[in-house]
């Protein structure tokens, strides 16, 4: 039997795009986990299918994990390896090739294999190229995106034993990213996701996007760690870089920059959205880590605040899970002290994947009973019939108050992938 993490999820995705005529293009941060999905997880199942060996043509063009990528990356040759393998018109063949971008002109080749009808094309990608708004246009319309995050909190429990504590407060430290699994000491742990910090993520993003300034870079993946779920833009970052790191630049390098780190995956802006004005706000967001434990390895483990941490962890959740992710406001006017004051409340997530919509509020414990009106002051102002949820860091068992707004544990959350329903 097959001893590794099987990621349901993704691998369904991947068999309801089996043979469907596009490209499967998938998408995240290095290292978390494209190749061994496509390369292990996805093809046992094809072997498990009646798909022979010998139709399963597996090529990783990431110079950093194969030399054989070093190779192939020269079109001509990945051409000729691939064209040496495709050698039968009535067989099928799936053509797994990982980090493409590597590879110059890279579309006209996976185009070429995608106009056959007997070759299904998989790719991996890592950069810009691969985000949604430029599929369409890079592979002609074709192309059909998988996006693949880090272990979540259920992923990363899978086949541990340990109490369910020990086991949060692990990932909440460390993090998901699959190769900690391999790491057995806090010290081995903590130098992995440094180095992957130093050695692929800012010289990655610094070789691709000709990036000048590496230092206003790295002090811009600082600050964003630290301000994890607060609202800020390119302004107020450079505000901080030059008041606090005595880094000097300027707003449109640091929205520059931003872009970079979120092409990369590294970063996703959530933007805020006025509920009852129905628009967004222009330029502000909230910045969450793709993934906690890096976000921690960055700032050397000392901001180790569980309820910035665990806002993060649920964003994270919300996107695994294929929801798009606005944190709200609430404008409204209300009479204080005999005078009428306008006021914003906020609202952590909207969460909404089309055909449900939930407005959630993280709070690490409940609230006594001042404390519980502030944080539902929000909710209890939408007037509209989408589920109003609070995510408490209590274990507790799932109810609904008397507003009909639930109140669940996050553990709960993290573990019932059908619980917001």
């Amino acid at each position: 039997m097959t001893n590794y993490i099987n990621r349901p999820r993704y691998l369904q995705q991947l068999i309801d795009r089996r043979d469907n005529g596009e490209v499967k293009i998938i998408t995240g941060p290095r290292r978390s986990g494209k190749s061994w999905l496509l390369s292990h997880i996805y093809k046992d199942y094809l072997l498990s299918h009646d798909v022979k060996e010998s139709q399963i043509i597996s090529v990783s063009l990431d110079s950093d994990e194969s030399d054989e990528g070093n190779d192939l990356i020269d079109p001509k040759k990945l051409k000729a390896y691939l064209r040496e393998r495709i050698v039968d018109d009535e067989d099928n063949y799936y053509v797994f090739l990982d980090e493409i971008q590597e590879v110059e002109s890279f579309e006209r080749i996976v185009n070429g294999l995608n106009s056959h009808d007997n070759v299904d094309v998989y790719v991996t990608g890592s950069n810009s190229k691969f985000l949604s708004s430029d599929i369409r246009t890079i592979f002609r319309g074709r192309g059909d995106e998988v996006r693949v995050f880090p272990l979540s909190f259920k992923e990363f429990i899978t086949n541990r034993s340990e109490p369910m504590n020990e086991l949060w407060k692990e990932y909440y430290t460390y993090g998901g990213m699959p190769a900690l699994l391999k790491q057995r000491t806090p010290e081995q742990k903590v130098k992995y996701l440094q180095r992957l910090w130093d050695k692929t993520y800012i010289d990655d993003v610094v070789e691709r996007n000709n990036v000048k300034n590496r230092q206003a870079l790295e002090s811009l993946v600082n600050a964003l760690c630290s301000s994890i779920g607060s609202l800020t833009n390119p302004n107020r970052v450079t505000n901080i870089l030059a008041s606090v790191q005595h880094v000097k630049v300027d707003d449109e390098t640091i929205n520059s920059y931003i872009g970079y780190l979120a092409n990369a995956f590294l970063f996703e802006g959530a933007k805020r959205f006025n509920i009852k004005g129905n628009k967004y706000y222009e330029s502000i967001a909230k910045y969450y880590s793709v993934d906690v434990g890096l976000r921690n390895a960055r700032l050397n483990f000392r901001q180790q605040e569980i309820t910035h941490i665990m806002e993060n962890v649920i964003y994270n959740e919300l996107r695994t899970r294929g929801y798009l992710v606005d944190v709200g406001v609430v404008e409204c006017r209300e009479k204080r002290d005999g005078k009428q004051v306008y006021i914003q409340y906020e609202v952590d997530f909207i969460a909404n994947n089309g055909t449900d919509k939930y407005y959630i509020q993280s709070a690490y414990a409940i609230p006594d009973e001042e404390k519980r009106e502030q944080e539902l002051n929000s909710l209890k102002r939408i007037n509209d019939s989408f589920r109003k949820i609070v995510i408490v860091g209590d274990d507790i068992a799932t109810y609904t108050d008397n507003n009909g707004i639930v109140f669940m544990g996050l553990i709960q959350f993290l573990l019932n992938d059908d619980i917001l329903k």
